[in-house]
């Protein structure tokens, strides 16, 4: 099993996205992106979605597009359920890449524009939540908390 932190930076080389900042949550069950849906079309019989991301700092907004493969009932952190976008792309967390699904919402309010859940950390990584950074290729990796 490999370990991560708390947080770790990630790419999601499918959409171009790299570096993104994602908080490590085992508490919940779907990853999540931060992305606002504009369009949902077929390409070749196949359904997609096509959303924009702005991650804050970066000041330059992206639009993807990645295969659409259900609208689920995610309960969020506030206990609200709400119907989102579930993508299936290749995520990269250190030297692994995988394919994980990622739900689209709006995580403007949040510090991290990106989540990942336990369904994409089962029986590959070990959460250490005192330190951060530790897959995080270009960042020094932090060792706990001084008290």
């Amino acid at each position: 099993m490999i370990t991560v932190g708390w947080r770790e930076l990630v790419n999601l080389p499918e959409l171009g996205l790299k570096g993104v900042p994602a908080k490590i949550d085992s508490g919940a069950r779907t990853s999540s992106l931060h992305g606002i849906v504009v369009d949902e079309f077929k390409r070749d019989g196949e359904k997609f979605v096509r959303f924009e991301v702005f991650f804050p700092g970066s000041k330059v907004m992206q639009v993807c597009e990645a295969v659409h493969v259900d609208v689920r009932g995610i309960t969020s952190s506030n206990g609200e359920t709400q119907l989102r976008y579930v993508i299936k792309t290749p995520l990269q967390l250190g030297n692994h890449t995988f394919r994980a699904e990622i739900s689209l919402a709006d995580r403007s309010d949040m510090k991290f524009p990106m989540l990942i859940g336990r369904s994409a950390l089962r029986r590959k990584f070990l959460v250490d939540s005192g330190n951060s950074w530790l897959q995080s290729p270009g960042r020094e990796p932090v060792k706990g908390h001084k008290p």
